[in-house]
């Protein structure tokens, strides 16, 4: 089996304020993942706005070094101490697609010249070679190199330039791409034909993906595993499918208040999130506590342990067979 995706205690800290009331932030604190697997998978990452999940990205594409711990790539470590792979075998292996499309493309330059720029530097093809790899990105994403070819940024519509960045990201053929909530800025009526082109990359080239979202919805529709953050911590971790109609953490069961299932009964309520305060970064115990139903007092004390559920997944609780009881009285 391959190491599609391991992290090993991986830690990102932060100083915010000033010198006289200065905190630090752990936004990613002891984050342990571990996916093994001989053919491609979609791992989402979910989580609200504040959980680290744009933070674990950054550190997995390169962009800000971990303060500790390590990250691996298809048995390659790409992050933290005794990381080696070259920009160009990093860049040739891990592709990232980032929120804004606008924002991945200069007004001043044609899209295709950002494409022509990836093919000739990650892939050293020839002009000729250049085209023919641009043409068969762009051509699985649905495009014609025809109807991009000095064209700007300005004359395409969101879900156009989002397929442009993908087809930029298929034109090394990476092992995986880092997509950070790729379908935020894109009209409802058009995410799920970026989320079902996900799936078909998977197949058609071989990529994994790393998926990073807050909609539930797209996330249980398209993965294989899920990882669910709360302020810089997994909570639970595990088969996608399991996760999200059997949650086990009380926050994934929280968040899951939010969106309908299939097989059981949901009834909407008001998710009331609270805004992201220093002090819960800094917890010793459990960071979901001030919000958890269940909370006594070793959550003040005691770290949870990741408890291994026979369905091979993680759940970072003290009482998690009490999250099973509340589970199976829910209508």
């Amino acid at each position: 089996m391959t190491t599609v995706l391991k992290t090993e205690g991986l830690n990102k800290s932060y100083r915010l304020g000033g010198f006289i009331n200065r905190v630090k932030i752990n936004a990613l604190d002891e984050v342990n993942l571990h996916i093994e697997s001989d053919a491609p998978v979609i791992i989402s990452l979910v989580g609200e706005s504040g959980s680290g999940k744009t933070t674990l990205a950054k550190v997995i594409l390169r962009l800000v070094e971990p303060s500790s711990g390590t990250a691996t790539i298809y048995d390659q470590q790409v992050a933290g101490k005794g990381a080696v792979p070259s920009k160009h075998t990093f860049l040739s292996s891990i592709q990232p697609i980032f929120q804004n499309p606008f924002e991945a493309f200069s007004a001043y330059r044609s899209v295709d010249k950002y494409l022509q720029r990836t093919a000739n530097r990650i892939n050293e093809a020839s002009a000729k070679e250049a085209e023919l790899n641009i043409e068969d990105a762009l051509a699985s994403v649905g495009l014609k190199y025809a109807d991009v070819k000095g064209k700007y940024r300005n004359q395409f519509s969101g879900g156009e330039l989002q397929r442009i960045s993908i087809a930029r990201a298929l034109i090394p053929r990476p092992k995986m791409i880092i997509a950070d909530e790729p379908v935020s800025m894109i009209d409802a009526s058009l995410r799920m034909n970026i989320i079902n082109l996900f799936l078909s990359l998977k197949e058609d080239y071989n990529t994994s993906f790393l998926y990073i979202t807050h909609d539930l919805a797209t996330a249980y529709y398209v993965s294989d595993y899920i990882a669910v953050m709360y302020r810089g911590t997994i909570v639970e971790f595990g088969n996608a499918k399991s996760i999200l109609t059997s949650p086990r953490h009380p926050y994934t069961q929280l968040l899951l208040d939010s969106i309908a299932l299939t097989d059981r009964k949901w009834e909407r309520k008001p998710f009331a999130a609270s805004d992201i305060e220093a002090k819960e970064f800094q917890f010793t115990g459990c960071r979901f506590r001030n919000r958890c139903p269940l909370a006594e007092d070793i959550c003040k004390h005691d770290r949870p342990q990741p408890i291994a559920l026979p369905d091979n997944r993680d759940v970072y609780c003290h009482f998690v067979e009490k999250t099973a009881q509340k589970l199976e009285t829910t209508p």
